[in-house]
């Protein structure tokens, strides 16, 4: 799960496509309840950082290395729903909009 979380935290760092349009793929594609950011936000990106870098470290294996959008978010204090900022704003208790401008 952590691994499918991290790419498409890498996806979105590369520019490559949207918060929206990462987590939406994985809906309607894979028919996941939710998307992998949502979903990391959810979990909490201090938990999901924490995770891959025990499997880095561990495995020994370049493939667990969490992205630098992922470590930025956390050192920010953005860790998801519990601070109310993550890959969208959570600032009513629900799910909003996007919390920043950089994944638009």
């Amino acid at each position: 799960l952590l691994p499918m979380i991290n790419e498409a935290i890498e996806t979105l760092e590369e520019g490559v496509s949207g918060v929206a349009e990462i987590d939406t793929v994985m809906m309607l594609g894979m028919s996941h309840p939710m998307g992998p950011l949502q979903l990391a936000d959810f979990i909490g990106l201090d938990v999901c950082l924490s995770i891959l870098e025990i499997l880095c470290d561990g495995f020994k294996d370049k493939k667990y290395q969490p992205c630098q959008l992922l470590q930025e978010m956390v050192q920010k204090g953005e860790l998801g729903v519990k601070s109310k900022k993550g890959f969208y704003d959570y600032t009513n208790g629900v799910k909003n909009k996007f919390v920043s401008d950089r994944f638009l």
